[in-house]
């Protein structure tokens, strides 16, 4: 088939993983780790890597965990420039660096933008690359031999801003919402209400989702942790697994300590040919859709994703396929939840012969921070090849369940079709919100919750509904019954008093 010259096509991907007990391992910077997957997407287009390398006009940056936010200086320095330090190792001078703000939704959502760019005959040539070097963090924090990464180079950057705002709020923060285990806790314990599930058969059925995760990341050479693991030893709390924040024990949670890289070359149709890129490397991406969720609190229920699903089914009817005719799914799986409500909208289920991720999913394959879902793509790309004609599906999220963005991968040929992700945005737009009383006083409802044994304290995070008007209302507690019911039994749906001092609301049971 013929397509638009303008057309985007992916014609390179890379990845690296250094882990801890590698014999060589180095503990490089950010910079490094996306040089090397870089370098690994320039030899994957099968063209001269210095000609492509020259080619490129556009770098785009997956913001790293260290410059996340402005609160704390990276600690062993960094580039003040990330995506020009790595263009200087390729030998590239890209006329535009752009630095997308935090989410795991961004790999995606810059994939699907910047193709777009091509298409519309903007740019040709452009190059997605994140790395998050979590590892090296952790093993030169406690040594003397601290190299400094620090680098100066200067030039022009787009820097879209951190964006966390966008995440949580003074209010959310206050009652004990400052990582993404308690926060997706909630929403999981939440999921489990909605069942009518039991705490330990949740679990379980957890473990039932992730145990297939694993078994792919111990056959992924670019996996942090090449383990399978069984059901039992996910589901079984130990000092090894131990509890994070409930529900969660670590088995269960993204691995964030890894030094890895990944990286993604998207072009013209016309530059692919004048580059001399084989036509066997082209995927082109045939299905596209972003979608932004409302804020927790605001959501009228909390179980499951608006967003999640309209982006999923957008981006289906871009590529003009259904569900049943997508040959791998990589699902965000930071926890379960977000493949959970993938699942539930679209009847996939633990056991589906397809395979839910070509990783092994952020617990075991690696969580690199925001570019996870670049991890995915690359993985996508190299099915895609091996199975021409099929199709693909990437499904990144970011925030609290707050951004899904979705791509779908395939070498059958189409020229470029546009989503009608802005006019789906204004129906989660439209939804109705549940109000909030920030200064919660009376008596309540649970009606989710996690548990924190992250905190110097094991403390209680409540979402409830206060009697009086059901309004939702956030509080902590450290009351010993109260504590009693959410570590040892099951607190969806129990009684509770609430009391503010101005500023937080504490729980106690009733």
């Amino acid at each position: 088939m013929q397509v638009d010259p303008r057309t985007p096509v992916l014609v390179g991907v890379g990845q690296f993983t250094e882990r801890l007990d590698d014999p060589d391992y180095q503990g490089i910077s950010a910079v490094e780790l996306a040089t090397r997957a870089t370098q690994a997407a320039l030899a994957d287009t099968g063209a001269p890597a210095a000609d492509v390398a020259a080619a490129i006009e556009v770098f785009v940056g997956l913001r790293q965990f260290e410059i996340c936010t402005p609160f704390a200086d990276p600690p062993l320095g960094a580039s003040d420039n990330y995506l020009r330090s790595v263009a200087r190792r390729i030998g590239a001078d890209p006329a535009r660096a752009v630095l997308e703000p935090i989410g795991g939704n961004g790999p995606q959502k810059v994939m699907t933008e910047f193709a777009g760019a091509i298409a519309a005959g903007d740019i040709e040539v452009a190059l997605i690359v994140g790395s998050e070097p979590g590892s090296t963090a952790k093993y030169f924090s406690n040594r003397d031999d601290k190299p400094d990464f620090t680098e100066h180079v200067g030039g022009q950057l787009e820097d879209r801003g951190y964006g966390f705002e966008q995440y949580m709020s003074e209010y959310t923060a206050g009652h004990g919402l400052t990582g993404a285990p308690v926060q997706y806790g909630l929403l999981d314990n939440a999921r489990r209400a909605r069942l009518g599930l039991g705490v330990a058969e949740y679990r379980r059925e957890m473990a039932e989702l992730f145990a297939p995760f694993s078994k792919v990341a111990a056959k992924n050479p670019f996996s942090s942790s090449p383990v399978e693991r069984s059901v039992d030893e996910i589901v079984t709390v130990t000092d090894e697994n131990r509890m994070i924040c409930d529900p969660y024990p670590r088995l269960l949670v993204a691995r964030d300590t890894v030094n890895q890289g990944a990286a993604a070359l998207v072009m013209s149709v016309a530059a692919a040919t004048r580059l001399g890129v084989p036509e066997e490397k082209w995927v082109y991406l045939r299905g596209h859709a972003d979608q932004t969720e409302q804020d927790l609190l605001d959501r009228s229920d909390v179980s499951i994703s608006i967003s999640a699903k309209h982006a999923v089914a957008e981006a289906l009817r871009v590529a003009g396929i259904g569900i049943d005719d997508v040959a791998t799914f990589d699902l965000y799986s930071c926890f379960p939840f977000p493949v959970f409500a993938v699942c539930d909208e679209f009847g996939l289920t633990p056991d589906d012969p397809r395979g839910l991720t070509l990783t092994g999913g952020l617990p075991y394959f690696g969580g690199p921070g925001n570019s996870y879902s670049l991890h995915g793509i690359a993985e996508t790309v190299a099915a895609m090849r091996d199975k021409p004609g099929a199709y693909g599906l990437v499904g990144a999220n970011g925030g609290v369940m707050s951004k899904y963005s979705v791509g779908v991968y395939s070498t059958e040929p189409a020229d470029w079709a546009p989503d009608r992700s802005r006019e789906l945005q204004a129906r989660i737009a439209a939804q109705p919100k549940v109000a909030v009383t920030r200064n919660a006083v009376g008596r309540g409802t649970i009606e989710t919750y996690s548990v924190r044994y992250d905190w110097p304290e094991t403390t209680g995070v409540i979402i409830g509904r206060l009697d009086a008007d059901q309004s939702r209302f956030m509080a902590l507690t450290t009351d010993a019954d109260l504590m009693a019911l959410m570590t040892e039994g099951d607190p969806l749906g129990a009684a509770i008093a609430v009391t503010n001092d101005g500023k937080t609301n504490t729980a106690t049971l009733a």
